[in-house]
């Protein structure tokens, strides 16, 4: 697929984030492009790579959302799990420059306005400041999780009697 740029990369791996258990909403893929640390900032440009991705084979429009190909999905498999995101688009842009699709696949119509409103509603869901399920949960202390805060004996520790 040439040529391609970073916003082909950030698209697939929101893509890939949003709809892995079922087909997502363009609002979900603009959430989750944002929770990457590569938000949207030009309808037009993700739009066009939108375009791009359906007319190569790598993303569908399936049951009320949208979802990766199987080509599409093993673009983004085995990406190393402790590398931060810029590292991340680097690979799988490499992979989408060497991909070459088996044959044309019709367009799904995408405009950019229809990437604005999910931008702007976006915007709105996270200033009502609700759960986003696309963030992180934060991480807890290992001692905290195992129940062994100060003051706690270990197990089997027996009681001074005196």
């Amino acid at each position: 697929m040439y040529p391609t740029n970073d916003i082909d990369a950030q698209l697939l791996l929101a893509t890939l984030i949003a709809s892995k258990r079922r087909p997502a909403e363009l609002v979900e893929i603009v959430a989750a492009a944002d929770v990457l640390g590569c938000p949207v900032t030009s309808g037009n440009l993700w739009a066009e790579s939108f375009r791009r991705f359906a007319t190569h084979g790598l993303i569908v429009a399936a049951e009320g959302g949208y979802a990766l190909t199987p080509a599409g999905q093993a673009l983004g498999e085995k990406l190393p799990k402790k590398a931060d995101t810029s590292e991340r688009v680097f690979l799988v842009r490499e992979r989408l420059s060497a991909y070459v699709p088996a044959e044309k696949s019709p367009s799904v119509p995408m405009s950019a306005e229809q990437f604005e409103e999910a931008m702007a509603a976006h915007a709105v869901a996270a200033k009502q400041g609700g759960k986003n399920l696309l963030m992180p949960k934060p991480k807890v202390d290992e001692d905290a999780q195992r129940g062994r805060g100060p003051g706690r004996r270990p197990f089997g520790a027996s009681r001074r009697r005196g």
